[in-house]
């Protein structure tokens, strides 16, 4: 996995529902397959799970978003350069073509939204872009990105709401905003600031969490 992330496995129970909790997750530019990056997915569908909730770290590119802000994904744009369903289909694992209309639940996009006004969190609705990284975006760059549609930049995310989608399993995604990507307005990105922002929001996050799995 990434720095700040623990790279742990969990089991558990959490808000009387039984969980499978990723602490981190394999990225495309640490060198992994997309297979490879996608295989929890597969395994959490055969072993009983059938609501996903992914959350990431995002560069927050619309100027509405303060470092620190979630958001709930409503959409996403995959710029990976990659996409986990090519080469032969297995019927048993999905279909061939899958239908992305919604790759977000709306039902559980309403539910965070209902969970978060309970607990007095500030929300977001945007659009996720994914690109594969490492390295960070150039302000004209980001200036594209905003240009077609996203509010939000990261490199992970769809290519596990893709294979989700695929084996027929609910997604909920969550960006927690842990910098302000406006392109006049770019300083050199200081890691471990990010990671402070992250683990500030880490309350929130768990509170909207534990509320929404209590609802489901």
């Amino acid at each position: 996995t990434t720095p700040g992330h623990e790279g742990s496995l969990i089991l558990g129970r959490l808000a009387g529902k039984m969980i499978i909790a990723m602490q981190g997750r394999f990225h495309f530019y640490e060198g992994y397959s997309v297979e490879e990056i996608t295989f929890p997915l597969r395994v959490m569908k055969y072993v009983g799970v059938n609501v996903i909730i992914e959350s990431n770290a995002a560069g927050g590119m619309n100027p509405n978003f303060k470092a620190g802000d979630l958001m709930v994904i409503t959409d996403h744009i995959n710029l990976m350069g990659n996409n986990p369903l090519i080469g032969p289909n297995d019927d048993k694992l999905g279909p061939r073509f899958v239908d992305m209309c919604e790759p977000y639940d709306k039902k559980l996009i309403k539910l965070y939204e209902k969970v978060a006004m309970r607990e007095r969190i500030r929300v977001h609705r945007g659009v996720y872009v994914g690109v594969i990284g490492p390295n960070l975006e150039t302000p004209a760059e980001y200036r594209f990105l905003r240009l077609i549609g996203a509010d939000a930049v990261g490199m992970s995310t769809v290519p596990e709401v893709i294979v989700a989608k695929h084996s027929g399993l609910k997604v909920l995604g969550i960006s927690c905003i842990t910098d302000e990507c406006f392109p006049d307005k770019l300083e050199p990105v200081n890691l471990a600031k990010l990671i402070k922002v992250a683990n500030l929001a880490e309350p929130k996050m768990t509170r909207l969490i534990k509320g929404i799995l209590g609802e489901i």
